[in-house]
């Protein structure tokens, strides 16, 4: 399983930032489901292994970082779409961002890979989330959208902003997900639910219980 892997398919070097076209046909593809098939095929077993914690020395570097942040933040949504398994990362996932823009691997990004960091930030419920939410719009005002090329601005700034909203997806599959406490150097889980086993309508096989994210040390 190697970084490099993920970020060929999920940030290609085929001048998607180049043009609005292509960045917006790319964007889309990721954001809206059109990765689904190819997650579930060739990358069940990464997302599970990513989940369990083995694939943690991936942050590192920050692009092993933010392979690791796609693995674990978009890929559940594609492998376990419409279950609470989904979203069970989440909380990693924003662990893993903060610690990122704490300890400057987040300012090593190119500015449409930042994006993806700020997707992760918007993700997840809890009582801090307004504080993310403030976060998402100081970096994007201030970091993302000033470096990004002028033809992508009000496309990168468009897909920043909706991130300010949490993932109201989880709300039909079940209420709050979790209630927890974070900072920039530390993320506490106080509840979780208990997931169900289902069948994927994507990837058409059982799945069990998703890993439980636990705290991160990243």
């Amino acid at each position: 399983m190697d970084a490099q892997e993920v970020l060929d398919l999920w940030i290609p070097q085929n001048g998607l930032w180049e043009s609005a076209e292509a960045f917006e046909a790319w964007i889309g593809e990721r954001m809206y489901g059109g990765m689904d098939a190819v997650i579930c095929a060739q990358y069940a077993d990464m997302t599970r292994a990513a989940a369990r914690g083995e694939l943690d020395h991936w942050a590192q570097t920050a692009r092993g970082r933010l392979a690791l942040l796609i693995v674990l933040d978009q890929f559940p949504r594609s492998l376990w779409r419409d279950t609470l398994a989904a979203f069970a990362q989440d909380i990693k996932a924003n662990l893993l961002v903060l610690k990122g823009i704490e300890n400057g691997r987040f300012a090593e990004l190119q500015p449409w890979e930042e994006v993806f960091c700020m997707i992760a930030l918007g993700h997840c419920e809890g009582p801090d989330h307004l504080a993310r939410v403030a976060l998402i719009e100081e970096l994007s005002e201030e970091q993302i959208i000033p470096a990004m090329p002028p033809q992508l601005a009000p496309l990168g700034k468009s897909c920043v902003r909706r991130t300010r909203g949490a993932d109201q997806s989880s709300n039909a599959l079940g209420g709050t997900r979790t209630a927890m406490s974070a900072t920039a150097g530390s993320l506490r889980l106080r509840r979780r639910p208990t997931l169900p086993r289902a069948t994927s309508p994507m990837c058409g096989a059982t799945r069990s219980r998703a890993p439980d994210p636990g705290a991160c040390p990243l």
